[in-house]
């Protein structure tokens, strides 16, 4: 499954936090105004590629433009906040395994979140690192994804939120009971 650009936009738009054009302020692109906004460090990009590369499915292809696009989509908060947990995430991976995050095998790189505890971590934007690795890096990242129609089809989720599938959509039965009457799938006779 290839995202694409679009994919990226919809997904920005749908999270509240697109950039219109690399602008941190719609309006302003919109009015003509040019702001600057907080940038990314290509090496900041890079750590999240490569944590892309262990949390999401298999299916999804072109992780890096994808990841890429999404981060500088980012609101600026929502940039430092980012920075700031793979800074971490960065120091802790460097003193275990005394290599960049990015630089390690795939395999590695999951073993590495897992002895860390980002699996198993509370998601906590101000918590301990593991918790603010998991909120700002990790669910960031799944939500980039998840957040887009093609991304969420994966999951089963045919209209994510901020993405209209239109009135025949809302008037299926969901997957699991098609096929049945709805009155056999909640009462006996």
């Amino acid at each position: 499954m290839e995202l694409t650009r679009r994919d990226i936009l919809c997904s920005a738009l749908a999270g509240g936090s697109a950039t219109v054009v690399g602008a941190s302020d719609p309006l302003a692109a919109l009015s003509g105004r040019s702001e600057r906004s907080a940038a990314l460090s290509d090496e900041t990009v890079r750590t999240l590629v490569a944590v892309a590369e262990v949390i999401y499915p298999s299916e999804v292809t072109d992780i890096a433009t994808f990841v890429t696009e999404y981060a500088r989509g980012l609101s600026d908060p929502k940039k430092r906040a980012v920075t700031a947990a793979v800074e971490d995430l960065r120091s802790q991976t460097r003193s275990v395994t005394n290599t960049a995050f990015a630089e390690l095998p795939a395999g590695e790189r999951d073993g590495v979140l897992r002895t860390l505890g980002v699996a198993r971590a509370v998601s906590r934007p101000g918590g301990t690192v593991p918790e603010r690795i998991r909120y700002h890096v990790v669910n960031q990242l799944l939500y980039g994804l998840y957040t887009t129609p093609k991304g969420s089809g994966l999951v089963g989720v045919r209209n994510p939120v901020g993405h209209p599938g239109g009135h025949g959509s809302y008037q299926d039965v969901p997957a699991p009971t098609r096929g049945r009457p709805m009155a056999s799938v909640d009462r006996e006779e």
